[in-house]
């Protein structure tokens, strides 16, 4: 207690030199503080991200993952149906999931045969009303910017399409696309002008309740597939809107379809069947167990069926690469930063050695051990990283809510809406932690060559200094 006293008293007797240590140490805890709250709140914003589009758990047939997506009809589940009345019975799962809703993706090909174009597509089926609860997750209380999905409440051959189709298929007039511009009139083909018969026929039989209102609904495409027999499919849908996807490559190929002409158009009369069921839980802390309980209950009860469980990291690998890169640069600016506050301490530690040269050999003379001169200039590191630590926590935290406060947005890379700008500092105790032991430590080592040097001086040296 006493050798802290001395070090406080110490630090005292040059506040400037004190305060200004002090300012370097606050700044540096600062910026760690508020980049780590900053990462933490991605972290946070990412895994909902996902975890609303694709939910914590799939179930999926095995290999359907690596090969399926080419061949969703070989790669189906049937009986998903009972498959999900299970998993929402199951005494275990039932109280840990929030959503389980079936989808169909499948590769197929778009086309405005009015206008003779196409291109090829990757559709997703899906329950809009199911899709939209699952957009409503939000565990770690995030701003919610997001829309409802706008299948919702739609009649059963509706569809919406990524701006890059519109663009591709010249739907950028009807559906009113902004900053979308059709490709200049490079002549129009022959075919153009009637769609063939066997695509008429086909599409016939899908749109045939439609075809009376074609005049109130101008945006329609066709939609090729190959059906499960591997004959091709066709199905008419009203285009209702189109989306931009945030990623080029997804928005030129993206349409979304209720899941029933989904199922219609790729297994026709035979069972319906689906390429995944999506389980999202009211936690991503229980996804662990979920996943257990998940895999033991498909062992015992779909059998017929080589079923595997997938989670959301799995199934989006891009979080788990932003997390490592932002996991890199906060490791290398954590560094940088320790640098900065072991030298300014270090140099203030040397500064005083030198000012305290007499001091030092008089307490020598009196009989103090060359230990206790390391001790107390130790300490004396060691207390200012403390009240550096402190204050940092306290400006840090200040700043972060003034941050919050602002109500800032931003649309990040891949994304179709934007997100608010937060960071998260008092929320995260862990991280406040580290944090403050990681500063301590700086400082003490920071200090341990100047104490070492005011240790071995030699007591007469020491009184003669001037």
């Amino acid at each position: 207690m006493r050798t802290l006293s001395l070090a406080l008293r110490n630090l005292l007797r040059n506040r400037r030199r004190s305060l200004m240590t002090l300012f370097a140490m606050v700044i540096g805890l600062v910026a760690v503080l508020l980049f780590g709250g900053y990462i933490r709140d991605i972290n946070y914003a990412l895994q909902s991200d996902f975890v609303r589009l694709t939910g914590h758990l799939q179930i999926q047939h095995k290999n359907y993952f690596l090969y399926g997506s080419g061949n969703p009809a070989a790669y189906g589940i049937r009986d998903y149906e009972r498959l999900i009345a299970l998993v929402k019975k199951d005494p275990v799962l039932a109280p840990m999931v929030l959503v389980a809703t079936p989808t169909l993706q499948f590769g197929g090909i778009a086309g405005n045969f009015a206008a003779g174009v196409s291109r090829t597509i990757y559709a997703s089926g899906t329950i809009a009303e199911d899709q939209n609860r699952m957009r409503q997750w939000n565990a770690y209380g995030l701003r919610m910017l997001s829309r409802p999905l706008t299948l919702a409440g739609t009649p059963p051959d509706s569809a919406v399409i990524g701006t890059g189709v519109a663009r591709v298929l010249q739907l950028c007039g009807p559906l009113k696309v902004p900053n979308c511009v059709s490709a200049p009139a490079a002549g129009a083909p022959a075919q153009a002008a009637a769609l063939p018969d066997d695509i008429a026929a086909l599409a016939a039989g899908q749109a045939a309740p439609a075809a009376a209102s074609a005049a109130s609904a101008p945006a329609r495409i066709e939609i090729l597939a190959t059906n499960v027999h591997g004959a091709p499919n066709v199905a008419a849908v009203n285009v209702l809107r189109a989306e931009f996807q945030g990623i080029k490559e997804l928005d030129e190929v993206y349409v979304a379809l209720h899941l029933a002409q989904a199922q219609k158009l790729i297994f026709g009369a035979a069972q319906p069947q689906v390429t995944a069921i999506a389980l999202q839980l009211h936690r991503t802390a229980d996804l662990p167990a979920a996943r257990a309980r998940l895999e033991a209950l498909l062992a015992s009860t779909a059998k017929a069926q080589p079923l595997e469980v997938i989670d959301y990291e799995t199934l989006n690998p891009f979080y788990g690469q932003t997390l490592a890169m932002f996991s890199a640069i906060f490791g290398f600016i954590s560094v940088l930063i320790g640098g900065i506050v072991l030298f300014t301490v270090s140099n203030t530690m040397s500064m005083a050695v030198v000012e305290r040269t007499a001091e030092i050999g008089t307490l020598r003379a009196i009989g103090l051990r060359r230990g206790g001169i390391r001790t107390l200039f130790v300490i004396e590191g060691m207390v200012l990283g403390v009240m550096g630590a402190l204050l940092g926590i306290v400006v840090a935290i200040l700043a972060g809510w003034a941050i919050n406060a602002m109500g800032i947005t931003w649309t990040p890379p891949g994304r179709i809406s934007p997100v608010a700008l937060a960071v998260r500092v008092a929320s995260e105790p862990l991280m406040i932690m580290a944090s403050t032991i990681g500063l301590v430590i700086v400082a003490a080592l920071s200090a341990i060559l100047p104490a070492a040097r005011a240790a071995r001086m030699n007591i007469v040296d020491a009184l003669r200094h001037v």
